[in-house]
C-alpha cells in the first residue's frame, strides 16, 4: 500500500542531485542594460573557529583581534547554533565566531558590505581588527556593515563576530517570556555584497490588480545609496519579467536620480502592468522587478526583486483574494525543532518541511519570529499564504509597566517592525504583519504596545492587513486591542490550557463576534498540548480536539481562517519532556524528526478543499463523485486534476488516467468517468491534484 504520506517530494529529489529545487528565486537570464553589474555575492558560510565565553572576557583580550591560542577554539560549520551540541546545548551567553576571507578583486571603488541573514540575539562585529558595527537584541532580522574601508588587500582579512544569547529583559522576545528555542549563533547564511559605490540597496514594490481591465497598477520605490565622495547623477530604468516565460514585459526608463556624496536618495516608479496574471495560492504566478541606475562616468548597478500580482482584504466578516472570497486553513510550523539542526536549518529540511505542509493542505499559516528568507522564497513559489511577526510573545513582556510600555520594549518592538518589513514586504505571500502574540491585550501597556505597532506597520506598508493573535477574548473581548486590527485572531485551548469543551468554546466565539461584528475571526492557534504533567502524550485527544472544535468552528460562518497549532512537537527552553537538545513541548502531528502521527492524516482530511471522494463500478468504468468542501476551508477550485493510478501484481504502477476538472466552487458536487485498461488491479490510488501539483486529496481502492 502507498506512503501515509501522498506527495513525492520533488524538491528534495533534485535538491540530492544537486538541481535547482522550487525554493529559491530562479536566476535571472535576461541581459543586462549596458555598463551595468548586479552584486556580487561571495559565501562566508562554512568553516569557522568557535568558542565559548562564559565569563565575557574575549572583548577585554582583544579575541577580536587573532592571535589566540588556537587551541582554545574549535571548527565549527556555519550557519551555526551550540544549542544542538549536548555539552553545551543549555548554555546560554557569550560566544565567538572567527575565519578569514580574501579581500574580493572588485572590491576597489566599490561599496562592500557583509550581511548576517540573522543572528540571535546580539552580534559585534570585527574585521581586522577593527569595530564594523553591532546589530543588539534583534535575533531574528537581517543586518549589513559597511566594510570596504576595513579591507586589506595585501594578505588575508579577518572576521570575529561575539554573540550574545543570554535571556534580555530589554529587547524582544522579553527575558524569558517566550516559548520556543532561543539558539545562539550565527544561524542564517553569511555572504559578502560588492557593488559600485552609488548602488541600489532595496526595492518597495506594490501591485494591484484592476478587476475591470484585466491590467495592474505597479507602484515601486527605489532606495539608492552612494557610500564614495563625490555626487552621482544616474538615469534610474526598470522592466518587469515574467518568471514563468523570461518575457520582458516592460522595459522603460523612469526618470533621473541625484544622490550625494554618502547619503541615500529615493525614486518612485509607476507604471500599468498589462493583462497582469494574479498571485494565488493554488497559482503562485511570480515577476521580477528590475531596476538599473546608470551614468556616463561610472559603471552603474541592478537590482532586482520578486513579486505577485493579489489583493487580499477584508470585506465585512469575509477575506476576499482577488476579488473572491476565501475561507482557509493551515497549521504553523515552529522552526528550529530538528534536534540535529536547531535554528541553523539547511536547506533541504525547510523544503521537507514546508513540502510536508503542502501535503497537510496548508494555504494559510503564521509563525511567531521573521523568518529566513528561504521559508519566504518557498511560500511565493508553492503558494502559503503566511503572516510573519515580531517576536512579541506573552503577558509577561508588561510585567511592572504602567499604563504605556517601557521605553526600551517600544523601540526595540518598533525596530524589529520596520527591519522585518524592510526585508521581506515584497513577498506576496505574506498576507499579514502579525504585531504580537498573546499579550494580555487588555492590560494597558500591551494595549499601547500593539496599538504603536500597529500604526508603525500602516506607514511602513499601508496596504497590507495587520493583526495579533490574542489569548485575552474570553471575558469583555470588546476590550482588547484585537479590536483595532484589521481581522481578529484568537488563539482558544479549551480543552487543553483552558476548561470546557468544544460547545464552550463555540460559545465564546459566538462572544467575540458579538463584540466585533464587522470583522472576520482567524483561530490562529488551537490544538492539544501534553504539556503538564495530568496531561501525558495521547494522540487521540490531539484528533478529538481536532474534529469537535473543527465542527464548531466552520458552522460558524464569520470564521475566515483556522491555524492549527501546531504542525511538529518543538524544541523550547520551557519545555517540560526531554532534555539537553530534546527538551521540547508535545503538541504536534509530527514529532521533532518529522515521524507522522494518527492526526497528520486527520489534519490533512480536515484541511482539503475536497469533502469526498466516491468511487463506484469497476476499473473498466468508474464513475467518480466529487463532492468540494462547503465551509472551512472554501474557495474556488480552478485547474485541479483527478489522477488515478493502477497497481498491479507486486504493487508496481502500470497505468495512470488523469482528468481535468471544470471550475468548482465550495460545497458543488460532480460526476466524473474514469477508466483503466486493465481490470484487475491490487489496488488504484485516486488523487486531486492542484495546479500546483501538490495532492489536496487522497483515496485508495480496491475490490
Amino acid at each position: 500500500m502507498p506512503s501515509r504520506r501522498h506527495f513525492l517530494s520533488r524538491n528534495v529529489a533534485l535538491g540530492a542531485l544537486g538541481l535547482p529545487a522550487v525554493l529559491a528565486p530562479a536566476a535571472s537570464a535576461e541581459p543586462l542594460p549596458a555598463a551595468v553589474r548586479r552584486t556580487e555575492s561571495f559565501d562566508l558560510n562554512g568553516r569557522w573557529l568557535f568558542r565559548t565565553d562564559p565569563d565575557a572576557q574575549g572583548e577585554q583580550q582583544s579575541w577580536f583581534a587573532g592571535g589566540q591560542d588556537s587551541a582554545l577554539w574549535r571548527e565549527v560549520e556555519v550557519p551555526h547554533t551550540w544549542q544542538i551540541e549536548a555539552p553545551i546545548a543549555e548554555y546560554r551567553g557569550i560566544a565567538w565566531y572567527q575565519r578569514t576571507f580574501d579581500t574580493p578583486s572588485r572590491s576597489a571603488n566599490s561599496a562592500v558590505r557583509i550581511e548576517f541573514e540573522a543572528v540571535f540575539h546580539s552580534a559585534k562585529v570585527w574585521v581586522n581588527g577593527l569595530l564594523a558595527g553591532e546589530h543588539l537584541r534583534k535575533g531574528y532580522t537581517a543586518f549589513t556593515l559597511d566594510i570596504g574601508p576595513l579591507l586589506r588587500r595585501d594578505r588575508q582579512n579577518s572576521l570575529a563576530v561575539r554573540v550574545d544569547n543570554a535571556f534580555n529583559e530589554h529587547m524582544l522576545p522579553r527575558g524569558r517570556s517566550s516559548d520556543w528555542a532561543h539558539d545562539g549563533g550565527i544561524y542564517r547564511p553569511v555572504q559578502l555584497l560588492v557593488a559600485p559605490e552609488a548602488f541600489i540597496e532595496r526595492l518597495e514594490v506594490d501591485a494591484v490588480p484592476d478587476f475591470q481591465t484585466g491590467d495592474a497598477s505597479l507602484s515601486a520605490t527605489v532606495f539608492v545609496r552612494n557610500v564614495g565622495s563625490r555626487t552621482w547623477n544616474t538615469e534610474v530604468s526598470f522592466r518587469v519579467v515574467d518568471d514563468t516565460t523570461g518575457n520582458i514585459v516592460l522595459d522603460q526608463p523612469a526618470g533621473r536620480l541625484s544622490i550625494e556624496p554618502h547619503s541615500t536618495a529615493s525614486s518612485p516608479i509607476s507604471a500599468v502592468l498589462p493583462k497582469a496574471r494574479h498571485w494565488h495560492f493554488d497559482r503562485p504566478h511570480l515577476y521580477r522587478l528590475q531596476v538599473s541606475i546608470q551614468n556616463q562616468r561610472a559603471e552603474g548597478h541592478v537590482l532586482e526583486t520578486t513579486f505577485g500580482v493579489r489583493k487580499f482584504e477584508v470585506r465585512g466578516t469575509a477575506f476576499y483574494l482577488n476579488n473572491e472570497p476565501v475561507r482557509l486553513m493551515g497549521v504553523e510550523r515552529m522552526a528550529g525543532s530538528h534536534p540535529a539542526f536547531g535554528m541553523a536549518e539547511p536547506a533541504g529540511w525547510i523544503l521537507h518541511d514546508h513540502d510536508d505542509l503542502k501535503n497537510l493542505n496548508c494555504i494559510f499559516t503564521r509563525v511567531h519570529w521573521p523568518q529566513d528568507r528561504r521559508v519566504l522564497d518557498y511560500c511565493d513559489r508553492n503558494g502559503i499564504f503566511i503572516q510573519t511577526e515580531v517576536p512579541t510573545w506573552g503577558p509577561d513582556t508588561f510585567k511592572d509597566m504602567g499604563e504605556q510600555p517601557d521605553a526600551d520594549i517600544m523601540l526595540n518592538g518598533l525596530e524589529q517592525l520596520r527591519e522585518m518589513v524592510a526585508r521581506d514586504r515584497n513577498h506576496p505571500s505574506i498576507c499579514s504583519w502579525g504585531l504580537c502574540n498573546e499579550i494580555g491585550g487588555q492590560n494597558p501597556p500591551a494595549y499601547n504596545f500593539a496599538k504603536n505597532m500597529l500604526a508603525e506597520a500602516k506607514r511602513l506598508d499601508p496596504n497590507r492587513l495587520c493583526s495579533y493573535a490574542s489569548h485575552s477574548l474570553r471575558t469583555t473581548p470588546g476590550k482588547d486591542v484585537a479590536g483595532l486590527m484589521d481581522f481578529i485572531e484568537c488563539n482558544e485551548y479549551f480543552g487543553s490550557w483552558y476548561p470546557g469543551d468544544a460547545e464552550a468554546m463555540g460559545r465564546n466565539m459566538d462572544e467575540v463576534h458579538a463584540a466585533f461584528p464587522d470583522k472576520p475571526i482567524v483561530i490562529s492557534e488551537y490544538g492539544y498540548c501534553a504539556c503538564t504533567a495530568e496531561r501525558p502524550e495521547g494522540d487521540a485527544r490531539r484528533r478529538e480536539i481536532m474534529r469537535t472544535h473543527d465542527a464548531a468552528l466552520k458552522e460558524r460562518d464569520y470564521i475566515a481562517g483556522l491555524i492549527f497549532f501546531c504542525y511538529n512537537d518543538y524544541r523550547t527552553h520551557v519545555g517540560d519532556r526531554g532534555m539537553g537538545v530534546l527538551r521540547q513541548r508535545v503538541h504536534g502531528v509530527v514529532d521533532l524528526f518529522g515521524r507522522a502521527k494518527p492526526s497528520y492524516e486527520l489534519l490533512r482530511a480536515e484541511s482539503s478543499p475536497i469533502d469526498s471522494l466516491k468511487i463506484e463500478g469497476h476499473p473498466g468504468n468508474f464513475e467518480v463523485t466529487l463532492k468540494t468542501s462547503k465551509t472551512v476551508p472554501a474557495y474556488k477550485l480552478r485547474a485541479y486534476k483527478l489522477r488515478g493510478v493502477y497497481y498491479g501484481y507486486g504493487e508496481i504502477p502500470v497505468e495512470q488516467q488523469e482528468i481535468a476538472l471544470p471550475e468548482l466552487v465550495p460545497g458543488q458536487e460532480i460526476k466524473l468517468k474514469i477508466a483503466f485498461a486493465e481490470d484487475h488491479p491490487e489496488y488504484l490510488q485516486f488523487d486531486v491534484l492542484r495546479p500546483t501539483g501538490f495532492s489536496a486529496y487522497s483515496q485508495v481502492w480496491k475490490t
